[in-house]
């Protein structure tokens, strides 16, 4: 089931949001059944990646590997912290619903925020490899798009005011990942420094 979901929004999203729209689930259901299996992929890819891989410093030969046990502080962290993310997402979401003429739904919204993160979650996996952290953000900028056609259909936004509510969005998303990315990082930052002095 969840990889049909997943394959779903990811290769037909218009029909996807649809049959989102319609299923019968709660909050908890979204949270335990599509959120918080898939959130772990980004965090499990990272720790292998940070504890095994590695990171190359700067433009020399020297590779620093952060300690497992750190390593697996900086995945739970993170992996709260994305789950966390998703559900600030989905309130504000909701709370923009009738600066927008939305139509108000929590549990919609959260749905939103959840599944238009799918591309973010499924790039996860190339954090096994660390330098190529910069492919994960390129190919988790899908999930722009996912929520461009998923606002109309969720929150039954105006064709008019989707694009408005889109920016909107955009601009709170970057705020709480940047944060949940500062957070993440400080504890990477402690682990690099652990090793090197």
């Amino acid at each position: 089931m969840l990889i049909e979901q997943v394959k779903g929004i990811l290769f037909s999203p218009k029909k996807a949001w649809l049959k989102i729209k319609d299923e019968p689930v709660s909050f908890g259901d979204v949270l335990k059944g599509y959120a918080i299996p898939l959130a772990a992929i980004p965090a499990v890819f990272g720790l292998l990646g940070y504890a095994l891989i590695g990171m190359r410093l700067g433009f020399g030969h020297l590779v620093y590997r952060i300690p497992f046990g750190l390593a697996l502080i900086w995945a739970i962290i993170y992996y709260i912290l994305v789950l966390a993310g998703l559900y600030i997402q989905g309130i504000v979401i909701n709370a923009l619903a009738p600066s927008f003429s939305s139509k108000p739904n929590a549990v919609n919204a959260f749905k939103l925020a959840v599944y238009a993160y799918t591309p973010a979650f499924i790039a996860g996996i190339l954090s096994i490899i660390p330098a190529i952290g910069i492919l994960v953000f390129l190919l988790s900028l899908y999930g722009i798009y996912l929520l461009y056609l998923g606002l109309p259909v969720m929150m039954e936004t105006p064709k008019e005011k989707v694009i408005g509510y889109l920016i909107i969005t955009i601009i709170v998303m970057i705020i709480i990942y940047f944060v949940i990315g500062a957070i993440a990082g400080t504890v990477l930052t402690i682990g690099a420094r652990s090793v090197l002095y």
